[in-house]
């Protein structure tokens, strides 16, 4: 079992959710996304998703397009962002998961990424525009390298669509709450309840809840019944609306801290 499935049994065996949070690597730098993660950890972060930039990212909102357009015009590639986490790594075991898209990866060479991430610490990988029929293509190497492959499950999945992402699901699966791309609408708790129900009828996997949750009265609600909750266009905004303030650490340490204690 990897970092991830150790971290959701350790939570579990304290009656705790999972806080899951996602930043854009490289904005506004690779040397503060680094130092963001080591500080998010020390106040409750249970798993960061490292967002690869990439020049079209269809499945977010503006926020975070914003943030990968700023990432690369600094300079981030995905060379860079693997650099990264490796950095990362020598101070930290906390579980990371690349959150991306297929492109940057098929031109870096899908045998070549695997390894590298793997050399790096990656523990997870969630490629938004990859459908499990194509996924075999990058899965034979990353599955082999012993890095999760994330699935997404959304509102409009039906029940034999879901049959087929559950079955080669790893790591834990992440719900996404709304229709529509990230940080442009309110989840609504009804609906994800029900939802969630559907799908806990066909797997013990952890479900992680995420788009469009800002605050930690929210993170309470919905970590009521799922395992987890993931923050990111809230965060991103954040790091861009503060990135030249020389207390943007201690900001951001407070607003997930805040969060994770609605977790507890």
């Amino acid at each position: 079992m990897g970092r991830i499935g150790k971290k959701f049994e350790a939570l579990r065996a304290r009656n705790e959710k999972a806080l899951i949070v996602y930043v854009t690597a490289g904005d506004p730098s690779l040397e503060i996304t680094n130092k963001l993660i080591l500080e998010m950890e020390k106040s409750g972060v249970d798993i960061v998703e490292i967002g690869v930039p990439f020049s079209d990212p269809t499945a977010d909102g503006p926020v975070i397009q914003a943030a990968s357009q700023r990432a690369l015009k600094a300079g981030a590639t995905l060379s860079g962002v693997l650099k990264m986490v490796a950095e990362v790594r020598r101070a930290s075991q906390i579980p990371i998961v690349l959150f991306g898209y297929f492109n940057p990866i098929f031109a870096y060479g899908v045998d070549k990424f695997a390894h590298a991430a793997s050399q790096a610490g990656v523990d997870g990988i969630l490629v938004v525009d990859l459908p499990p029929e194509e996924a075999s293509e990058l899965r034979n190497h990353t599955d082999t390298a012993g890095i999760d492959f994330i699935s997404l499950v959304a509102p409009t999945t039906g029940k034999a669509r879901l049959k087929t992402i559950l079955r080669g699901a790893t790591g834990f699966l992440y719900y996404i709450s709304i229709t529509g791309v990230t940080g442009t609408a309110a989840p609504k708790i009804d609906d994800i309840a029900r939802e969630l129900g559907k799908i806990r009828k066909l797997t013990k996997m952890p479900l992680a809840v995420g788009f469009g949750i800002t605050n930690a009265e929210q993170a309470k609600e919905i970590g009521a019944i799922a395992d987890g909750i993931v923050i990111g266009s809230a965060l991103v905004k954040m790091i861009d609306d503060h990135q030249n303030d020389k207390d943007l650490l201690k900001m951001v340490s407070a607003y997930v801290r805040s969060i994770k204690n609605a977790l507890r």
